[in-house]
């Protein structure tokens, strides 16, 4: 009994861990860092609240200033690199041994994110056709994974699990289309040079993956300080480093399921059968010994893959895009409306997400059901698949990532969040009521 009870910090920490696990904290946490962003930037600290992100921080070498930028720039190139590379594990994952593994049980939802970026992007066009205001296109592409599913798991255990698998599948996929767009449409002028180092160094994680190599630190040598740090240098996207890095990172296990369950209970009765040590609250050498045998075997039977995307899941939900949130969320709402609407930018981000992502998921997802290709899962049918269309229409972090790179012009930047504000809440609320009144 004494083994069960909790520390004073377990029960200090409990609530925040209990917290922490549950699927729709993400989407919670992003919000209110959202709102903060908004009170930040329309209270009497809103001018401290944007220089503050205009800072630069940077390094000296040999008296000449070397990777210097902006605290903004830090935050989007390399906090959101962090979030790339978890979504890049997130990928691998899937594609290895998850929803993406067999072609037909990917089919609907790769279509459905298809229909989801093709449509948005055409709608944007269709408004803003030449121009700088043109290269917002890929803005209404990009679904944010963790309010959509925090949105989702809102609606508690009445939502059959096919729906969960669908949204992520969709919304992983979307994520993949994001990657690309940023990594042809959205990068400035390229050194090859940098580029070619960097993919070198690619090369170098490829090679270790393929030779064995499990050990986390060399990944991360070879991934921060030589794929990261070379793109960063190179003109191409610091995130599209951080997706091939993930892609490198060993998905397979070093012991099988079988021959490790074989190996726990050997040490479990080598453990049972050591002298106990019950005068101090100490383990002896002996057990020590046995107890390090067992880390390392539970250690070779998890993927590094799977290890890492366990360990860093929570820090990007609660510290990176919340972070990411605050810095680029906030907009002052002291604005001119001839100036929000002088383009089309606020109402072809709008649509697009908030019209063109529904017709998108649903139209391009009933054309294979009706053409027999791929059925519709258990559990859903034409109501919820509208539901989470309006659910893939909540594009808050990408979206706002994407803008941060398709325009310099702050105040076409601030016409895109309007956009995404409005039609990310709109479609968000419709969404969760629609699924809340199709599921009862």
């Amino acid at each position: 009994m004494d083994s069960e009870k909790k520390s004073p910090i377990e029960k200090l920490t409990h609530p925040l861990q209990s917290f922490i696990s549950q699927e729709k904290s993400g989407g919670i946490v992003l919000g209110i860092s959202v709102i903060l962003a908004m009170v930040l930037a329309n209270s009497g600290l809103s001018e401290h609240y944007f220089n503050f992100f205009k800072h630069e921080i940077g390094f000296l070498f040999d008296g000449k200033p070397f990777l210097n930028y902006s605290i903004h720039h830090w935050i989007n190139d390399g906090l959101m690199s962090i979030f790339f590379f978890v979504v890049g594990l997130e990928l691998k994952r899937e594609i290895v041994g998850g929803e993406l593994s067999s072609p037909r049980k990917a089919l609907l939802p790769i279509a459905a994110a298809i229909g989801g970026m093709v449509v948005p992007a055409s709608i944007y066009l269709l408004l803003n056709s030449s121009g700088e205001v043109h290269h917002g296109w890929g803005i209404p592409m990009a679904t944010d994974i963790a309010f959509a599913l925090g949105v989702l798991f809102l609606l508690g255990k009445k939502v059959p699990l096919s729906l969960k698998i669908f949204l992520t599948a969709l919304a992983i996929v979307d994520d993949l289309g994001a990657v690309l767009v940023i990594a042809f449409f959205y990068t400035s002028d390229i050194s090859m040079m940098s580029l070619a180092i960097g993919l070198s160094f690619v090369l170098v994680m490829y090679a270790g993956n393929k030779l064995g190599v499990r050990s986390i630190l060399f990944y991360a040598i070879f991934g921060i300080l030589g794929v990261w740090t070379a793109f960063l240098l190179s003109g191409v996207h610091a995130t599209i480093a951080a997706v091939l890095a993930a892609f490198t990172i060993p998905a397979d296990v070093k012991i099988k399921e079988n021959k490790y369950i074989q190996q726990i209970q050997i040490y479990l009765a080598r453990f049972k059968a050591a002298d106990p040590n019950d005068k101090i609250p100490t383990v002896t050498d002996e057990q020590l010994h046995i107890l390090e045998d067992m880390k390392k075997d539970t250690n070779a039977a998890i993927p590094p893959l799977q290890r890492l995307e366990h360990a860093m899941h929570p820090m990007v939900t609660f510290l990176i895009i919340p972070i990411f949130a605050l810095a680029n969320a906030g907009i002052s709402l002291d604005i001119d409306v001839d100036e929000l609407f002088s383009t089309n930018i606020a109402l072809g981000v709008g649509l697009g997400l908030l019209v063109g992502k529904v017709v998108g998921v649903v139209g391009f997802t009933l054309l294979l059901v009706k053409l027999k290709v791929a059925p519709f899962p258990e559990g859903m049918n034409v109501k919820n698949l509208f539901g989470l269309g309006l659910l893939a229409s909540i594009g808050f972090t990408m979206s706002l990532f994407v803008t941060s790179l398709a325009f310099t012009h702050e105040e076409y930047m601030v016409q895109a969040k309007v956009g995404i504000f409005v039609a990310s809440i709109i479609g968000g609320v419709l969404g969760y009521m629609l699924l809340k009144k199709t599921l009862k």
